[in-house]
């Protein structure tokens, strides 16, 4: 069988506009991000006199928009860019496109017309906090979407049965090399004892896949006059909100709590095996997790990269992993808890090359369902047949 290569497809309600997209995740790669192209397809008997418009945004919505308080928005549009694309003005006469591009070309005819947007380097990623089981509407993420529509002019508020609107994603993978294997300690020197306390915790490698399990290797010496017990290893998620008010979020994702004790003048060496998963923690309100589309399942959020010379304060949210072991050192004179953080990444791999010599275009067509909170004003999900 020859190869095929599925193109996202949605029209709109009046079948003035579509939208033909090659795929929906966009990858940043840290020194570039994939270019965001496509077609649009329009109707000239239902567009008129009309022009065609093909919006990229990026926003930042900070929760349900039915929420919005004295006039203020609950939400804040990131970026914005907005192209003309018929009568055409630029990227008809563009002199290269994607080969999935001109494929699409061919195969809807002249009203056809292609679309190309680049994506600074400083935006977010997509990522969205878990609501509660009994939140309603939309949940705050960061979102991206392209929008086609019909108007007048581009400021024109677009009649929603002229304008067609697909979600699409900002993601990031795991680098080709991580870095030395982390690892943190700590020494504790308490009062009458003249010896310490040294707690070691160090990882296997920097970077962890989702679904992966991760050993913790800690080792504590206790030369001090204290006894240590109930060691407890955890993996937490940090998410920084630094948008609008720096809000941090620090959730455990796996937890393991043991009777593990150190009398004094005695050591530990032993290794702690934990994964940290969405699956186990669904309950859990705030906790960051990547974008998802349509009825597609998601995972924890994947860490984020931010490049040196990037202002934090856009990103919206960023999101990262640390382990952390405490136990308690217990004295005549009360109780000390001993701790150490350890960060790590936690990521998705890099994919295979993706390859545009499919012969086949295979279109799948998207119908809105107004589903509540999934990235959009509606969801995304397969025509039924």
């Amino acid at each position: 069988m020859s190869p095929k290569h599925i193109i996202y497809k949605k029209i709109s309600r009046d079948k003035s506009v579509g939208v033909y997209m090659g795929k929906r995740d966009f990858v940043d790669h840290c020194d570039f991000v994939d270019p965001v192209d496509g077609v649009v397809l329009i109707d000239p008997e239902q567009v008129k006199d009309k022009k065609v418009f093909v919006m990229l945004s990026c926003t930042f919505r900070y929760g349900r928009e039915d929420m919005d308080v004295m006039g203020m928005a609950f939400r804040r549009d990131i970026f914005l860019c907005t192209r003309q694309v018929y009568p055409p003005l630029q990227d008809k006469e563009r002199s290269i496109h994607t080969k999935v591009q001109e494929k699409i070309l061919r195969k809807l005819g002249n009203n056809a017309h292609p679309f190309f947007f680049e994506f600074p380097d400083n935006l977010p990623c997509s990522v969205a906090l878990q609501p509660a089981p009994t939140d309603v509407g939309k949940q705050c993420a960061v979102e991206f979407e392209v929008k086609a529509f019909c108007a007048e002019n581009q400021d024109e508020k677009a009649q929603k049965r002229s304008s067609v609107r697909l979600a699409i994603r900002k993601i990031q993978y795991a680098p080709d090399k991580g870095g030395e294997p982390p690892a943190g300690e700590t020494t504790c020197e308490f009062i009458m004892s003249d010896k310490p306390l040294h707690m070691r915790v160090s990882l296997e490698k920097e970077t962890y896949y989702h679904g992966e399990k991760i050993n913790i290797s800690v080792e504590i010496d206790n030369s001090s006059n204290r006894n240590v017990k109930d060691v407890t290893v955890s993996v937490e998620q940090v998410t920084n909100v630094v948008l609008y008010s720096n809000d941090k979020y620090v959730k455990s994702v796996a937890y393991e709590e043991t009777k593990d004790a150190v009398p004094s003048g005695t050591s530990l060496k032993k290794v702690y095996t934990l994964c940290p998963l969405l699956d186990n923690n669904r309950e859990r309100r705030g906790l960051a997790l990547d974008g998802k589309l349509k009825h597609d399942d998601t995972n924890l959020a994947s860490s984020s990269i931010v490049k040196d010379e990037v202002l934090r304060e856009i990103l919206g949210m960023l999101v990262s992993y640390r382990v952390v072991v405490k136990c308690t050192a217990s004295g005549m004179v009360g109780s000390s808890e001993v701790a150490v953080e350890v960060p790590f990444k936690l990521m998705h791999p890099k994919p295979g090359p993706e390859s545009e010599d499919a012969t086949d275009l295979v279109f799948e067509e998207f119908k809105r369902s107004y589903l509540k909170g999934v990235i959009g004003d509606d969801d995304e999900s397969p025509a039924e047949p």
